[in-house]
C-alpha cells in the first residue's frame, strides 16, 4: 500500500529536511530513501521542500537583514550576510536568471536555493524570474542528487 501513514510521515520528515538551510535538497533527498521512499517519491517531497521558504525569502530578506541592522550582534551577522550574498552575486550580474539557475543547480556547500534567494534578494532581482531561476536550479541540483543517491543506494543494497 503506497499512501500509508507511514509514507506521508516519510514524506513530510523529506520536506522540513529540504526546507532546512544548511541542507535543503542535498540532505533531504537521501533522507527520504533513507527513510524508504522512492528516488522518485523522495525527489518530489525535496525539491517541493526546497521550495516553500524560497518566495518568503526572496519577499523579506531585504526587510530582514535592513531590521537586523539595527542591533548590535545581529546587525554583524546580518551585515556579512550581505557581503556574502553581493560577493557570490558577482557574477549572477552578468549572466542574470541563468547565473542565478546555475548556481543553484550546482549542490555543493555554499550553494543552493537559500544562497541564491539571498543573493537574488541583495541584487534586488526581479521576483518572477528569481523564482523561476531558483526552481529551476533545484530542479537540476534534485537530479544530480538523486542520480548520485540512487548509485549509492544500489551499490549498497
Amino acid at each position: 500500500m503506497l499512501f500509508t501513514a507511514d509514507f506521508w510521515q516519510e514524506i513530510a520528515v523529506t520536506i522540513a529536511a529540504s526546507m532546512m538551510p544548511v541542507s535543503e535538497l542535498r540532505g533531504g533527498l537521501p533522507v527520504g530513501v533513507g527513510l524508504g521512499l522512492t528516488v522518485y517519491d523522495a525527489l518530489i517531497a525535496a525539491v517541493l521542500g526546497n521550495m516553500i521558504p524560497i518566495p518568503f525569502l526572496l519577499l523579506f530578506m531585504r526587510r530582514i537583514l535592513a531590521w537586523l541592522k539595527g542591533y548590535e550582534k545581529p546587525g554583524e551577522w546580518a551585515r556579512k550576510l550581505e557581503e556574502k550574498g553581493h560577493l557570490k552575486g558577482k557574477k549572477m550580474t552578468r549572466y542574470g536568471s541563468l547565473g542565478l539557475m546555475l548556481f543553484v543547480a550546482v549542490p555543493l556547500p555554499g550553494t543552493g536555493a537559500w544562497t541564491g534567494a539571498l543573493i537574488a534578494a541583495v541584487l534586488d532581482m526581479d521576483f518572477k524570474k528569481s523564482l523561476l531561476a531558483i526552481f529551476a536550479g533545484v530542479c537540476i541540483a534534485g537530479l544530480i542528487v538523486a542520480c548520485i543517491t540512487y548509485g549509492f543506494v544500489s551499490l549498497v543494497g
